[in-house]
């Protein structure tokens, strides 16, 4: 045990609280909170006490340890699921891919709201619905969404700066407010009815709309009839589709998992109104190791985390950890009670057995795509064995990627596919330190230097598990120069005897160092789709890095040109929004509420971010 872990733990209160553990290189591995922190802490490090492998290999890991004392045990829950979100710790369950979820947003602090797709949660005057695992389903939502509702669906600069209606009003699928044809108060009653769509309130929209069918036709404005005429005959069609489970029209989640192996699949059905007007399944990762009660309590704190409306009531398949807190943490969020129940008989109890039975068919699905994936890498690692003329289909093999703008920003990509399959956790990426000016070759060879020499190392506190272990079969995303310079690299660290072969992508011949002629795989071939999809993931990867280096960079350089932004406005800045791209999504008014921020040097921002192109919502809606 670390001596810095050994001192502190002499001193840690008897209070709630939440604890982070941290490994030698000061990163966070673990967020957990406790009643008593000095009972749940000292728990990890006594001699003799049982511990699961995964427990041990982490305090093993543990090399300084945090405490934050809070007053009670649901505000440390609190901190906790802020804290495990903010981080991301390795160790903790993790509710897979949570940050990528899309969400539906409604943007009623705009004067004439839209609807964006949107992966980002902010606090910004709009009303947010999902999360969504399906984009697809998300999409067709929208557009049925647009085809009921004249909703605009042009940026805030076009609506400002438009000299004419566009296509979507002579085709009836706008009102234009661009040209002031619908008034804010008639374009804010057509949102109410959006919302009401979205909530699940369809009948009380169905009811609305016929009162001012019926309204319009007595004027004998049968045009404006007619149009919610068709406003209702489309939405009596969702009704249809849904099934109503409860005369009292309430609103409920049913949740459901099915275990398997490190992982929970969660079934989730919405429950609105009394009838169920959607479902979604969810992943939690990392839960081998937990018991039932503990996956649900696991999943309650993380889903619920996320979204952004808490219905009254919560029925489970099955008990919880944690009952009590976290209905007082829910009911806090929501501002109104809130109940989670474990239904034992009658109505609500059949409908938490629906949701698990249909949680175990998801998994049983996702099983069989498994399956059929495994079989079909294992086929080609055998063709691949074979065209190579390898000893051993190859068990682990690694890809290699540069991506360079004439050698700025230049980055280097390592892809592990174990078995036939990605293996992400094994991927790793370098930033060029040696190499100046556009030399592909030059950047490969550092890559796999200091990939191998990594290798070589014997310092533990240095080694990383991915580099300790040697691949079978090394690609190369390019032709006979970058074999050449990879092989060469091989040769001087003493690795020759890893076979290594470039893809070149034009005519997807395979070459071999010291072969003048390349090998070429049939087009059907199992073994060349193998390789150009390993090819094709090293060639994303490297590309990703490299993006997120030269956004990062623009976005240093671009607020230090604004003028009247200094140090100060600019911390604030992106302290409250996060990012450059969020700051440009905000309006001069929102630019004015930051601290220290006034309406002149606001009103520079805004403008400053347009001309660079900026200022445009992710996922705007065309």
């Amino acid at each position: 045990m670390e001596a810095k872990v050994t001192e502190k733990l002499e001193h840690i209160p008897e209070k709630p609280g939440v604890y982070l553990m941290r490994d030698r290189a000061g990163k966070i591995i673990y967020v957990g909170k406790a009643v008593s922190l000095k009972q749940r802490v000292k728990s990890y490090f006594q001699k003799g006490s049982s511990q699961s492998p995964k427990v041990k290999i982490m305090v093993g890991k543990v090399a300084d340890l945090e405490f934050i004392v809070t007053d009670s045990e649901v505000e440390a829950l609190i901190l906790e699921c802020n804290l495990i979100k903010k981080y991301r710790p390795r160790y903790n369950v993790n509710l897979k891919d949570d940050k990528s979820y899309p969400y539906l947003k409604v943007t009623l602090q705009d004067k004439f709201p839209r609807l964006v797709i949107t992966r980002s949660l902010l606090k910004d005057g709009a009303k947010y619905y999902g999360p969504f695992t399906s984009a697809g389903a998300l999409q067709e939502t929208v557009q049925l969404l647009k085809k009921i509702f004249r909703l605009r669906t042009c940026k805030n600069r076009e609506l400002l700066n438009r000299q004419r209606p566009c296509l979507n009003y002579h085709i009836k699928r706008c009102d234009a407010p661009c040209m002031g044809y619908i008034s804010p108060e008639d374009y804010a009653k057509v949102i109410k009815e959006v919302c009401l769509f979205l909530d699940g309130r369809q009948e009380t929209l169905v009811h609305r709309l016929t009162e001012r069918m019926n309204e319009a036709a007595a004027a004998l404005k049968y045009e404006q009839a007619a149009v919610f005429r068709d406003q209702i005959q489309a939405i009596k069609q969702v009704l249809q589709r849904q099934k109503m489970v409860s005369p009292a029209e309430k609103d409920q989640d049913i949740i459901a998992f099915a275990p398997d192996k490190d992982e929970a699949i969660f079934q989730i059905f919405f429950v609105r109104g009394g009838k169920v007007v959607g479902r979604e399944h969810y992943i939690l990762q990392g839960t081998e190791e937990l018991e039932g009660r503990e996956i649900m309590a696991a999943f309650l704190k993380r889903y619920y985390e996320l979204v952004p409306f808490i219905p009254r009531e919560i029925l489970l398949a099955e008990e919880t950890a944690e009952a009590g807190i976290i209905e007082e943490w829910l009911t806090g969020k929501r501002g109104r009670r809130v109940y989670l129940r474990v239904p034992q008989r009658g109505e609500k109890a059949r409908l938490a057995k629906m949701v698990a039975k249909n949680a175990r068919l998801v998994l049983k699905e996702r099983q069989a795509g498994w399956r059929e994936e495994e079989e079909r890498a294992a086929m080609a690692l055998g063709e691949l064995a074979e065209s190579l003329s390898l000893s051993l289909p190859p068990e682990r093999i690694e890809c290699y990627d540069i991506s360079n703008i004439q050698g700025r920003q230049a980055v280097g990509s390592m892809v592990v596919f174990t078995l036939g399959l990605p293996d992400k956790k094994e991927y790793r990426r370098f930033r060029i330190k040696t190499v100046t000016g556009p030399d592909d070759y030059a950047m490969l060879q550092e890559v796999l230097y200091r990939r191998f020499h990594r290798t070589l190392d014997t310092s533990p506190g240095d080694k990383e598990e991915g580099f300790a272990k040697i691949p079978d079969l090394i690609i190369i995303d390019g032709g006979k120069g970058q074999v050449a310079a990879a092989w060469e690299v091989l040769q001087r660290v003493g690795f020759e005897n890893i076979p290594v072969f470039g893809l070149a992508e034009r005519k997807e011949h395979l070459f071999a160092p010291e072969e003048l002629e390349p090998l070429i795989l049939t087009e059907d071939s199992e073994a060349l789709l193998l390789l150009q999809r390993l090819r094709d993931e090293a060639h994303r990867f490297a590309l990703e890095y490299h993006r997120n280096l030269r956004r990062k960079q623009l976005s240093r350089s671009l607020l230090d040109e604004i003028p009247g932004i200094g140090p100060r406005r600019k911390r604030a800045l992106l302290t409250h929004f996060g990012s450059v791209h969020r700051i440009s999504q905000a309006s001069v008014e929102e630019l004015t509420a930051v601290s220290g921020m006034n309406v002149g040097v606001a009103h520079e921002v805004y403008r400053f971010l347009r001309e660079q192109g900026l200022g445009q919502n992710e996922g705007d809606l065309q």
